[in-house]
């Protein structure tokens, strides 16, 4: 038994990575269109769909959204009982339906073709209503569906999906949204915190254990001691970071330590970071280096002290 199950799982999976490859081949001028009609609307891209087809618009709308296109769903049948009133002018519709032929969708469709708002129909069949009414029309090759019957949406939601992953990400890479952008719309979870900055978790301003490079050791130790992170920057007349004094350096100049001055006793030309560097490159740069913090350089400001990340700080949002 587990091996059929197994060989119905394959052909399933198979049957749709054919059908994608299908879908790749068969793309043409249609989807450029689809892409410019929305990159010059100045509103929003309105998606709707009904049954699985809603589903799929669903997680087509988030997508947009979160990669740089204002977009949200609206569901066709809510936008017969008012929820039209949320289109206007300036937006794009794209609507999303198999057959072409949702009843649900007639008065959004009657609404676009009213009022002029740009229509992108998405669909397998390409004399459907849909189709004919829209002014863009992206076709979903019609290959059946995987359990063999034609009734269980599963080669027609996978195709659909596709098309809206390949409109998402082909208007990203027109506008250049970077993962800088992309954290911007994702703060939380292990995706916002594999996206944070430097910037977004050092410390920072009062906390920042920093000392002129002829501070006597024994107020190094000091202000080491207040601040708690084990270490000191030594910065010079200008601000810019000349070295550190670790735990480490401490014990190697033990004697005497306290007739030294802190240029005596730091370390030169430290490991450090950016501020827009990605908190992910710290925690790289400490593990392969073997230390628990690295102070922060505005490399476009003489290599001035901004900040200090720690590997703890990484270690608590869920990085490392």
């Amino acid at each position: 038994m587990t091996e059929t199950l197994l060989t119905t799982a394959r052909q399933v999976i198979l049957d749709e990575a054919k059908a994608l490859e299908v879908l790749c081949d068969g793309l043409d001028e249609r989807f450029e269109q689809a892409v410019q009609m929305i990159l010059d609307a100045t509103g929003r891209v309105i998606v709707s769909g009904i049954g699985k087809s809603g589903h799929i618009g669903h997680k087509i709308a988030a997508t947009l959204a979160s990669t740089g296109t204002p977009a949200y769903f609206v569901h066709p049948a809510e936008a017969s009982h008012g929820d039209l009133g949320m289109l206007s002018k300036g937006d794009v519709v794209l609507a999303i339906s198999n057959s072409g032929e949702a009843p649900e969708l007639a008065n959004l469709l009657a609404f676009t073709r009213r009022f002029g708002i740009p229509l992108i129909g998405l669909s397998s069949k390409p004399e459907s209503t849909l189709m004919k009414e829209a002014d863009v029309h992206l076709l979903i090759p019609s290959l059946g569906e995987a359990c063999g019957y034609g009734i269980v949406p599963s080669i027609s939601t996978t195709l659909t999906l596709a098309m809206g992953d390949a409109l998402a990400i082909a208007l990203m890479k027109y506008r250049d949204f970077r993962p800088e952008n992309f954290r911007d719309f994702h703060p939380g979870g292990k995706l916002g915190a594999r996206l944070s900055k430097v910037s977004d978790l050092m410390h920072s301003g009062e906390d920042l254990p920093l000392v002129p490079a002829d501070t006597n050791m024994s107020d190094v130790l000091l202000e080491m001691s207040q601040k708690g992170f084990g270490v000191a920057g030594v910065t010079g007349s200008d601000n810019a970071l000349l070295g550190i004094i670790t735990d480490g350096d401490l014990r190697r100049h033990m004697d005497g330590l306290l007739t030294r001055k802190a240029s005596d006793v730091m370390t030169e030309d430290p490991t450090t970071i950016s501020p827009e560097s990605l908190a992910e490159e710290a925690v790289a740069i400490m593990d392969q280096r073997t230390i628990t913090c690295l102070f922060v350089v505005d490399p476009e400001r003489d290599q001035t002290a901004r900040g200090l990340i720690k590997i703890h700080d990484c270690l608590r949002v869920g990085l490392g």
